[in-house]
């Protein structure tokens, strides 16, 4: 069973706030990437079950990334992030594929509830 869990962010406070969420909720197969360009060789390295990605990175953004990802494996499972409220962003992502949106700030268990669709809990 696939329970690694790619976390795309260029903030690293942001990558540590969502590991330490999902390492509280027994997730702890986490991998991580600082651009859009990294996530995309890591998705298809690692072939995580799941990845959480920004949408504002440098080099690709996140928007560019998830159509990478989803152009590679159609059925990769990715939960879009940000703090871009605005309703066009939101849409753009699910139009692109994404299979969940969360904005930041988050609540952990928002995080957690995202992920747990697609991933077991490690015991």
């Amino acid at each position: 069973m696939n329970n690694k869990i790619l976390i795309a962010d260029d903030a690293a406070f942001m990558r540590m706030m969502l590991k330490t969420a999902l390492n509280e909720a027994n997730y702890n197969d986490i991998i991580e990437a600082k651009t859009g360009s990294d996530a995309v060789v890591m998705y298809k390295v690692e072939r995580p079950a799941v990845v959480l990605m920004d949408v504002t990175m440098p080099e690709k953004d996140g928007l560019e990334a998830l159509r990478d990802i989803k152009n590679f494996d159609p059925d990769a499972k990715v939960i879009m992030c940000s703090s871009m409220g605005q309703e066009d962003v939101v849409v753009t992502c699910f139009s692109m594929g994404a299979d969940d949106f969360v904005m930041k700030p988050f609540k952990p268990e928002r995080i957690v509830q995202a992920v747990s669709k697609f991933v077991q809990t490690e015991e």
